[in-house]
């Protein structure tokens, strides 16, 4: 049972209650304090000062100073006039515990307002600062690429000058030249075939010897696409949509690092549009940063690889492009029809790479592959055929040389 404070001391005015309650040698921070509009609470274990006010006050208004042995409380009434006490008169316990149990959810609710109130307050000021960063980035990547541009639009005048020059010194040769031939017409001219000649004999000096014919034998490891009979294609899209299921489910154990996250971005889908709307807007760095939280989010979500595979293509990291399109293949298994156009993206982009590095062969079996899965698409037709004339075209100059 707690020990009750009778030794408080009260003063009051026409708009103002004044309480001093002794803290019997407790320290501030032991102190629990409430305070709602007709109760009053100082909770010092084992003391215990409780007021069921006699008029209602300004809990807004109201303060507290708690040092030097003492708590002192300036309580504003709600109503200017003179108190005949400071406390109900009335014994009847139940009133009373229906008073303090009203003042108890008061507070409850008071402190979780101002809780919800701090962390709205503080992921404001997170949003508030991405958004400045971001827009710090942009405008850095701006002043980069206005230097690049001023440096490339610097480099490009100053090649033509020098070619504007270079030709103007050999208009002026010719006509030297040609004004000499002109004052002595008689006079041959041997040391400008000759050195025609030095020139050109230096010139084969310096080639390598010429290649040997020959025939490079080029052979193309197969690959197998097994097309699942139809009885068996149940089973295999009952595990496929498992497997997806699942992916939605596997949250990255990074998630502990990335706790100051809205609700919003700790979602991989939400990151995927949000990526997806980079990509369209042409801003591909911003695409990759989105689809890379994916990741560590969730990293058993095909598209995302796929679509930062496009990025990396757009970027030139091609072998990053090759990365991720080979990762997002690996994880679009078993092959069934829910994932069919996943599947030709993924293709269709490490074909592209494999392209672009000039590995024609390869790039042709990504394209291949797509063309097995939707074999009436033109456009991947063309591609493939296109591919194919140029691996003809290479292996035709290497057997003539």
């Amino acid at each position: 049972m707690p020990l009750h404070v009778t030794d408080y001391t009260w003063t009051q005015t026409d708009s103002t209650v004044h309480i001093s309650v002794p803290l019997k040698g407790a320290t501030a921070a032991g102190v629990d304090i409430v305070s709602t509009e007709e109760y009053l609470k100082v909770h010092f274990p084992p003391f215990l000062f409780e007021a069921f006010l006699f008029e209602p006050i300004d809990d807004d208004r109201s303060s507290a100073k708690v040092g030097n042995g003492v708590a002192v409380f300036t309580l504003p009434k709600k109503t200017h006039k003179v108190w005949e006490h400071l406390m109900i008169t009335t014994d009847d316990k139940e009133t009373k515990k229906e008073i303090r149990e009203r003042a108890l959810l008061t507070q409850e609710q008071k402190l979780s307002a101002e809780l919800k109130q701090k962390a709205e307050k503080r992921q404001a000021e997170k949003k508030y600062a991405l958004e400045t960063m971001m827009k710090l980035e942009k405008v850095e990547r701006d002043r980069i690429q206005q230097m690049k541009d001023a440096e490339r639009e610097k480099t490009t005048a100053e090649l033509a000058a020098w070619q504007l020059r270079q030709k103007q010194e050999a208009e002026k040769a010719q006509q030297n030249q040609n004004h000499q031939i002109q004052r002595n017409p008689d006079t041959k001219t041997p040391g400008i075939h000759s050195d025609a000649e030095k020139k050109k004999k230096k010139i084969r000096a310096q080639l390598p010897p010429p290649r040997t014919c020959g025939n490079i034998p080029v052979t193309f490891t197969p690959r197998v696409f097994p097309t699942a009979l139809r009885e068996s294609r149940v089973p295999e899209e009952e595990e496929w949509l498992k497997k997806q299921a699942e992916a939605r489910r596997a949250m990255s154990a990074e998630l502990e690092e990335l706790e100051d996250l809205t609700e919003e971005e700790r979602n991989p889908d939400w990151l995927k549009q949000k990526g997806d709307k980079c990509f369209s807007n042409g801003d591909y760095v911003g695409a990759v940063n989105a689809y890379t939280l994916g990741i560590r989010l969730n990293r058993k979500l095909p598209a995302l690889y796929s679509n930062r595979a496009a990025c990396h293509l757009k970027l030139r990291n091609l072998h990053k492009a090759i990365e991720d399109s080979s990762k997002a293949l690996d994880l679009l298994t078993p092959a069934v029809s829910a994932n069919a156009a996943a599947r030709v993206r993924a293709r269709v982009r490490r074909g592209s790479a494999f392209c672009q590095l000039e590995l024609y062969t390869e790039g042709l079996q990504d394209y291949e592959a797509a063309l097995k899965i939707e074999p009436h698409n033109e456009a991947l037709q063309r591609d493939a055929q296109i591919i194919r004339d140029i691996i003809q075209g290479s292996a035709g100059q290497n057997g003539t040389q």
